[in-house]
């Protein structure tokens, strides 16, 4: 039962960890590909890559606590129409914040800035559930690997100090 508690429970640190790996494996893999395809110097990218991580970091802790109170006063199940709902309102609000960062940083029209985005979407829905699978997979094979070595529990966050 442990190790079932264990896998789904994580600690604030393990969470800004997790955060932190996604937004830098995205910023190496972002940065170069943008300034390849762009023909724009890559700390130019670079820096626009990390303003879209923090940005979209921020957005997602802020729209997540407006979602939970809209659902906490309209009471509405959190079904296939409600997550489809959730996710397509979250990728709008980027897009309202990204597309004319993007368009203001690179010197381009809001329509290329768009397609930009477009783009980004594209590549990051394939790589967030690749990235979190390789993720949910290593983080438990750690921790049975903790947990057998030491015959107790094993949190992430305490253990690799």
């Amino acid at each position: 039962m442990s190790r079932t508690i264990n896998l789904l429970q994580r600690s604030w640190r393990e969470r800004i960890g997790h955060a932190l790996a996604f937004e830098t494996i995205a910023l190496v893999i972002c940065a170069p590909a943008l300034a390849l395809l762009m023909d724009k110097p890559l700390v130019h990218l670079g820096v626009l890559t990390l303003m879209f991580g923090s940005v979209a970091m921020l957005w997602n802790m802020l729209f997540n606590v407006l979602f939970d109170n809209a659902q906490q006063r309209l009471g509405f199940h959190r079904g296939l129409l409600a997550r489809i709902s959730h996710a397509l309102l979250f990728e709008i609000g980027l897009i309202v914040v990204l597309v004319p960062l993007a368009a203001w940083w690179l010197s381009i029209s809001l329509f290329e800035a768009l397609l930009l985005d477009i783009g980004l979407i594209l590549f990051f829905l394939p790589y967030t559930m690749g990235f979190n699978w390789v993720y949910d997979v290593l983080r438990a094979r750690w921790l049975r690997r903790c947990e057998a070595s030491r015959g107790e529990s094993c949190e992430l966050s305490s253990s690799t100090r």
